[in-house]
């Protein structure tokens, strides 16, 4: 692959709803010299969440990607959405990032809120460093929350830094533990460097042993020098750190106050000294070789403009005109927040936009050749359905269209008739991500969609035997219509279905006719008279009669329809509904409350056990009734700080 030791970088911010992100992203941005002034996220002024429902909501409701220039090196900052709804553009944007910064609160009890970002990054061997971020807050405890992260982290935690505080406790400025100098923080003011306090210097000096007996896990001869008494060079440190970061053997921890403006500037030189190359993350990613190569980790549609498709440069220069996948390259612009400046063409490393790429698709390896294929995370299964529908039939063409385009933008939704309701359902991770959805498709299309709770396809069935006669006869001149039919109708066992059968003798009914009967009685199971289907039915047909001349295929449909819904009210009916079975996802702390969940869902609890893979999480097992489950991933993450998941599918049906 092409020599990308100098190529651009990239690095993710991520972590959960409210930690700060976007005013990190905003401080680094203005701290690069990217924008002339630093904007308020509380004042709908910042470079990031610039769209109408972003501001509405003051969330991230989609990424944020700004390239730029620091110090020399290019690089690429992506903010990503933290609601746990969103989090498969987070993973997209991780999988494409050299290194990824995960921003959190001071507070322990929250940590629990990272799993499913720690999780992922842990799985993926990402590197990735923290940002405890809102320092600046009363009774905000780095260690507390560090304890409280190493909890959930399969990595270990490696402190870079400790606070120093004034008599009041307040956070005034940090100690760096590989250079051992302090440096004053006052808000929105650059950093000054200042004699270590006297009172700093056993805390600091212990704090770095504990850094340094981390990274000896990792490095022989720098547990020796530590078995010895042997004061490693900074230069040293600096290496084991660098290596072990690029590896995702550590975990770096920094904090600060990005409304303040403190701490960013040495997160920022962080992440310039110490996160991997272009070349290193594409060899960790394992992708394959091309002249020419990039992927595509975001889709969008900007009016006008069209598709816009976000990728990563990974080998070669990529410009209007090439030809990848099958696609010809066109408008390829540098983005800045919603801002895009065409530049032409872009090298390795570089985070670029590729206008109408028609065939390109999230996830897709984009080569010359255009066979090549590449990891890339499944979108997660949906826990939330909404029936969508129009006020004029007409306008369906033009809503299949749009949901066409939401569903390639955003993979982790879905919409798809329901053939058995015959109803539009839209799916996706929650109702806050579906009611964005909704906001882009009205955007969209201009049309006003309603939307309702999708049906539950309830069932009936039947608990009697019996034997029912019908006849169908219609003279009105010429040729009529004639049927006769016996049936002997009994239920079956749960979930069998449908049985039919029959014991014609002596040619009562012609067997061309015998098929029909079948087909009628079909008909009227699949509709059931209270507009849903019986099941688990078995029916014989035994006797009946024809005419030589009225008889036909349509007549016996009917008698036999007749027949069956004569007898259906003697058959001592029920009426069905689905249960499913469902795993709910949570951090243990929440056990009970989830477990009250299911219960309160008229549920029947079958048990729970650790997450696999997931440090202080667990599965509750359950079965619950379809009809309750509409909104229960909603009440789920309720009680879960947010973070709760589930997955359900159909089990059997049981009597309502």
């Amino acid at each position: 692959m092409t020599d990308q030791s100098n190529g651009a970088r990239v690095a993710a911010l991520v972590g959960p709803y409210s930690s700060g992100k976007t005013t990190l992203f905003e401080d680094i941005l203005f701290s690069a010299g990217a924008i002339p002034r630093r904007g308020s996220v509380k004042d709908g002024t910042s470079l990031g969440d610039s769209g109408a429902e972003a501001r509405a909501r003051t969330m991230s409701t989609d990424l944020n990607i700004a390239s730029f220039d620091y110090l020399g090196d290019a690089w690429t900052v992506i903010d990503c959405p933290g609601s746990v709804e969103l989090i498969h553009d987070a993973q997209c944007a991780m999988m494409v990032a050299d290194v990824v910064v995960v921003v959190c609160d001071p507070k322990p009890e929250r940590a629990v809120t990272l799993s499913p970002v720690l999780h992922f990054l842990d799985n993926r061997n990402i590197p990735h460093m923290l940002y405890i971020n809102k320092m600046d807050q009363e009774d905000a405890s780095v260690r507390a929350t560090f304890e409280a992260l190493q909890a959930i982290s399969s990595r270990p935690l490696l402190l870079r830094e400790i606070p120093i505080r004034d008599a009041d406790g307040q956070l005034t400025g940090m100690v760096d533990l590989v250079s051992e100098r302090a440096f004053r923080w006052e808000p929105h003011k650059k950093s000054e460097m200042i004699s270590m306090p006297k009172d700093m210097a056993a805390l600091e000096e212990g704090a770095r042993n504990t850094m340094l007996e981390s990274l000896a896990d990792f490095d022989d001869a720098l547990m020796m020098e530590l078995l010895e008494d042997v004061a490693p060079s900074t230069g040293d440190v600096y290496e084991n750190l660098v290596r072990d970061l690029r590896k995702d053997l550590i975990v770096p921890v920094f904090f600060g106050s990005a409304e303040n403006e403190n701490g960013v500037t040495r997160l920022m030189k962080a992440l310039r000294h110490d996160a991997p190359s272009p070349a290193e993350t594409a060899a960790r990613l394992g992708l394959p070789e091309a002249a020419k190569s990039a992927q595509v980790f975001n889709t969008g549609y900007a009016g006008k403009a069209g598709k816009q498709s976000h990728v990563r440069v990974w080998s070669g220069e990529i410009g209007d005109g090439d030809v990848l996948n099958g696609d010809r390259v066109a408008n390829v612009g540098q983005p800045l927040g919603a801002k895009t400046t065409l530049v032409g063409k872009a090298g390795p490393g570089a985070v670029v936009t590729l206008g109408r790429m028609a065939e390109a698709r999230t996830g897709d390896f984009l080569t010359e050749g255009g066979t090549t294929k590449a990891d890339w995370p499944a979108p997660p299964t949906p826990m939330f359905a909404l029936a969508l529908s129009t006020d004029h039939h007409a306008d369906e063409v033009r809503l299949s269209a749009a949901l066409a385009r939401l569903s390639e933008a955003h993979p982790s939704i879905r919409a798809a008739h329901d053939p058995e309701t015959g109803e539009l359902i839209l799916e996706g991770q929650g109702a806050i991500q579906l009611q964005i959805a909704l906001k882009e498709l009205e955007a969209d299309t201009g049309l006003s969609l309603t939307q309702d709770i999708p049906t539950v396809p309830f069932r009936g069935t039947i608990t009697k035997s019996i034997t029912q006669k019908a006849r169908h006869k219609k003279q009105s001149g010429g040729h009529g219509e004639f049927a006769d039919v016996e049936l002997e109708i009994k239920p079956l066992p749960r979930g069998t279905g449908f049985a039919f059968d029959d014991r014609i003798v002596g040619g009562a009914v012609p067997k061309q006719y015998i098929p029909a009967v079948e087909k009628g009685i079909r008909a009227f199971l699949d509709k059931g008279p209270d507009g849903y289907p019986i099941v688990d039915v078995a029916v014989t047909l035994v006797d009946g009669s024809h005419h030589n001349v009225d008889s036909s295929d349509m007549a016996f449909q009917k008698a036999a329809a007749k027949a069956m819904g004569e007898a259906l009210p003697k058959c001592a009916p029920i009426k069905l509904e689905p249960v499913q079975k469902v795993t709910l996802s949570a951090p243990s702390e929440f056990t009970p409350k989830v477990q009250r969940i299911a219960t309160g869902r008229r549920g029947q609890l079958l048990g729970f056990d650790a997450k696999p893979g997931w440090p202080g999480w667990d599965e509750v097992q359950a079965l619950i009734p379809a009809a309750e489950m509409g909104d229960i991933v909603t009440e789920l993450r309720s009680v879960s700080l947010g973070v709760g998941t589930l997955t359900s599918e159909f089990d059997h049906l049981q009597k309502v």
